[in-house]
């Protein structure tokens, strides 16, 4: 009897970059960790569902200090994935592991509270309690840009839409919780719904992209419909695909 070999299919291995906040601690860490409490308490659910990356390259701290850092900061329910600048000899199969290389992006602003307005015929009272400033945050829902975004940059707002009112370049990319719309051309990088909202969309007046994402599904220039280059378009997402149509 002849036996049939058959061959094992390969596994396919895929590379994909992620946006992440990086916390950079401070010492004296006691006195860090009590202005990131602050800022908990000002915006509820800001470390919620976001990748986050511990920064501490040239930290003079040891490995029972980082250990600390890493269990405080889980007690506070913000999950590290990563490490970058610690020695390789500290992070064992209980730490989060090594990275680098990471490029860098702009700054996520943080969340501000707004000072509540002083009571009628007298002054506002400093020793009121943050919870009452919880209740003043405005959430920025939107951000505009109003010159082209060159080759090289990024333009990062996950907390709402982003709207170009110019060109995107190739080799840059538009990095939005919400949805996307460029009035101009789009060759670079456009990522939507970035924090979860598979309700985002992608708008541009002509499609030249290199890649499109919203939550996390993406496709290449090569994946994309010759038909659509060069035209303008909506994309959106059902389920699990990526849908591209025409606009006008």
């Amino acid at each position: 009897m002849t036996n049939v070999l058959t061959q094992a299919r390969p596994i396919r291995l895929k590379g994909r970059s992620f946006l992440a906040l990086v916390l950079t601690p401070e010492l004296p860490f006691e006195d860090w960790v009590a202005r990131l409490d602050d800022l908990a308490a000002r915006s509820a659910g800001f470390f919620l569902r976001r990748p986050i990356v511990l920064d501490v390259d040239g930290l003079a701290i040891d490995r029972a200090q980082l250990r600390e850092m890493v269990e405080m900061l889980a007690a506070r329910n913000v999950r590290i994935m990563g490490i970058e600048g610690a020695r390789p000899s500290w992070l064992d199969s209980a730490m989060p592991p090594a990275l680098s290389d990471g490029r860098p992006t702009s700054d996520i602003e943080a969340p501000v509270a707004e000072a509540e307005p002083a009571p009628a015929g007298g002054e506002a009272d400093d020793d009121a309690p943050l919870e009452h400033a919880t209740h003043a945050i405005k959430a920025a829902p939107s951000l505009m840009v109003t010159q082209p975004v060159r080759s090289g940059q990024s333009i990062i707002f996950p907390e709402g839409d982003v709207t170009i009112v110019g060109s995107v370049a190739s080799g840059s990319e538009v990095v939005a919780g919400g949805s996307i719309h460029v009035y101009g051309t789009l060759r670079g990088r456009a990522l939507a719904g970035t924090m979860g909202n598979s309700a985002a969309r992608i708008f541009c007046r002509k499609l030249e992209a290199e890649l499109i994402a919203i939550d996390g599904f993406y496709k290449t220039a090569e994946d994309m419909e010759p038909g659509l280059r060069g035209r303008a378009v909506q994309i959106w997402l059902e389920g699990d695909k990526i849908v591209t149509g025409t606009l006008g």
